[in-house]
């Protein structure tokens, strides 16, 4: 089962990151340093065209949460960028999931004009929907892992107070709710209270 591949390489991470218990947030930034990432503010990102970052800040703001530089620095990190119009709790998702590229040895994707879309608009990435989504899955089952959800719903804690304790964005845990096939009984012990 493909879900439980995800679950078992999340908990894989947060061993790694050297947490306690499943109940314990896990922090993305600290464990960046040991998938040899430097996440960089964009500000500090100096070749940049005005125009460019006009256009990353404005109308391009929601096509990007972040990326990774494809070639390591001199040092062998990668450099991380993250969307500054982005919240902290997209932040920590965005670079998880960037982390888990890392872990999981997967060929970064690279920029080039391959095609435009219906819309006429370019697509410039090469894209590969399975690795974007065992990277994705795999960090936001390390973010809120399936035992400590499942322990949370059945104390009746709402999606809000779920998020607010693992530090990530509601629309994450109502994810991980409905991949976790926990929506039942969330719904069952939130709406009536827990058992």
């Amino acid at each position: 089962m493909k879900g439980r591949h995800h679950e078992i390489r999340g908990l894989g991470l947060r061993e790694f990151a050297g947490l306690k218990n499943d109940r314990q947030p896990l922090d993305p930034f600290e464990l960046a340093r040991f998938a040899n990432l430097l996440v960089v503010p964009f500000e500090q990102i100096a070749a940049l065209s005005p125009e460019t970052v006009e256009h990353l800040l404005g109308a391009g703001k929601d096509a990007w949460s972040g990326g990774a530089a494809s070639h390591p620095l001199p040092d062998g990190r990668k450099l991380i960028v993250l969307n500054p119009t982005h919240g902290r709790n997209r932040h920590r998702a965005t670079l998880m999931e960037e982390i888990c590229h890392v872990f999981l040895g997967h060929k970064p994707s690279r920029l080039a004009i391959k095609r435009k879309n219906k819309e006429g608009q370019i697509i410039a990435r090469d894209y590969n929907h399975a690795i974007e989504e065992e990277a994705y899955s795999t960090g936001t089952a390390a973010l809120v892992p399936y035992t400590a959800l499942k322990k949370v719903i059945r104390d009746g804690r709402t999606i809000r107070e779920i998020a607010r304790h693992f530090g990530v964005s509601e629309s994450l845990v109502e994810f991980r709710i409905k991949v976790s096939r926990l929506w039942q009984s969330y719904s069952d012990n939130v709406f009536s209270g827990p058992e």
